[in-house]
């Protein structure tokens, strides 16, 4: 008889990395997703432990964080953080990477900022949620980085319908400030 269990334990191990592995010695809590094709290990992460667990790689030797981005899985699902953090060491040939994703729930997007362990991360998390609406608690600047502090919504979610008065009132000014740049340097050469 096939046993489930030790079948589902021994694909779990495949699909564990180095820090999957560390993470699972010290009991913190994450799921590993696997490899990408390059080989990049992927966890992930409950927003509530992120905190905890978003230490141990910078403890591990993640120093550097890459990228952080966010996605929308689908209209009405979860939103996702994605932070690419990565090893660099001097006598390493090739520099160890890692992707981390933080699922959350569209209704009340919110993941513990990063900010306080890898400052980089600070345009990374405010562009974020300014364009996906993922709120960074904790986060010392989180506001619009990208978009008009007036502007409603989020862009880069699936469900989202762009409001036509933004788009007549960005391109009234667009056209005012292309106008005004214009009439200044036909002034200059005309002098």
């Amino acid at each position: 008889m096939l046993n489930i269990s030790a079948s589902i334990s021994t694909n779990n191990k495949k699909m564990r990395g180095r820090l999957s592995t560390w993470l699972a010695k010290h009991k913190l809590a994450h799921r590993p997703l696997g490899f990408d094709y390059q080989g990049v290990e992927t966890l992930q992460i409950k927003s509530r432990d992120w905190p905890s667990v978003a230490v141990a790689p910078y403890a591990y030797g993640s120093n550097y964080p890459r990228s952080q981005c966010a996605y929308d899985v689908a209209p009405g699902g979860a939103l996702v953080s994605v932070y690419h953090l990565t090893r660099i060491q001097d006598d390493l040939d090739q520099p160890e990477e890692l992707r981390i994703k933080v699922f959350v729930p569209r209704e009340d997007p919110k993941i513990p900022s990063v900010f306080w362990i890898w400052k980089s991360a600070d345009f990374q998390e405010r562009e974020s949620y300014d364009m996906s609406g993922i709120t960074y608690e904790n986060h010392p600047h989180l506001k619009r980085i990208l978009m008009p502090d007036t502007w409603i919504g989020w862009p880069l979610r699936k469900d989202y319908i762009v409001p036509n008065s933004h788009e007549l009132q960005d391109s009234l000014q667009v056209g005012t400030i292309v106008k005004n740049y214009c009439s200044n340097y036909f002034l200059i050469l005309h002098q």
